[in-house]
C-alpha cells in the first residue's frame, strides 16, 4: 500500500483514533521498558506518531525532545494541537531523511503497514538514524509475509520479515536485541523488539 493511500485511510479515523488512544495504556508498558535502556535527555523520533498522546508524553517525561512523523495529515494536526512544544511533520519513513541522529526511536504499530519490499530498507534506515547507545523499539508480525485485513470499515495492508529476519537485520547494523516479546499472544502474533546500538 502506498504511504499516501495509507495516510488517507488514517485521515478518516484520526478523531476516533485520538479518542481511543490518547489516554489508553496500550503500548505504555512496552515503551517504558525501552526507555529504561535510554538515559534521560536528548532527542527522540516517533515514526507513525499518529495524534500523539500517551507515547509522546512518556518521551517528554524522559526529557526527550520529540520529532514525530506520520503519513496522515489529520493525525499530525491533532499531534501539533496536543503537543505544541514538539515537532511534527507529514512525512514517509520510506523516504525520510535527517542529518540528525536520535537517542530514542519508536515505531509503534506503524511500519508493519509498509509494503514487504520496504521492510528491510526502513529497518536499516531506523538503525542508521540512531546515535551510538541509542535505543530502538518497534513492532512487527512474528511471521514473514504480507496480508490485508479489514479494520474500521476499511482495508489495511500488513507485512513483516518475521522474527528471524528482523533480528538478523538489527545485528547486521550493530543494534543489539535487549528484549523481544510476543506481547499479545494469544491470539495476536504481535511482536515488539528493543535494541541498543553499539
Amino acid at each position: 500500500m502506498k504511504p499516501s493511500v495509507l495516510g488517507t485511510k488514517y485521515d478518516k479515523i484520526a478523531n476516533w483514533w485520538h479518542q481511543q488512544h490518547h489516554e489508553s495504556q496500550y503500548g505504555v508498558r512496552q515503551v517504558k521498558r525501552a526507555l529504561q535502556f535510554c538515559g534521560k535527555g536528548g532527542n527522540a523520533l516517533d515514526v507513525g506518531c499518529g495524534a500523539g498522546g500517551r507515547i509522546v508524553r512518556l518521551m517528554q517525561q524522559h526529557e526527550l525532545a520529540v520529532t514525530g512523523i506520520d503519513v496522515s495529515a489529520e493525525m499530525i494536526k491533532l499531534a501539533i494541537e496536543h503537543h505544541p512544544d514538539e515537532d511534527f511533520f507529514v512525512d514517509d519513513i520510506c523516504s525520510f531523511e535527517s542529518d540528525e541522529k536520535f537517542n530514542f526511536i519508536v515505531a509503534w504499530d506503524s511500519i508493519f503497514h509498509l509494503p514487504l519490499e520496504q521492510q528491510e530498507p526502513v529497518v536499516t534506515r531506523l538503525c542508521g538514524l540512531l546515535k551510538p547507545g541509542g535505543v530502538l523499539i518497534y513492532t512487527f508480525g512474528d511471521a514473514a509475509g504480507e496480508h490485508q485485513d479489514t479494520w474500521q470499515g476499511d482495508t489495511f495492508h500488513y507485512s513483516s520479515i518475521g522474527i528471524s529476519g528482523n533480528l538478523a537485520l538489527l545485528a547486521l547494523h550493530g543494534v543489539v536485541c535487549k528484549h523481544l516479546e510476543l506481547d499479545q499472544w494469544p491470539p495476536h502474533n504481535h511482536v515488539f523488539v528493543i535494541g541498543v546500538k553499539n
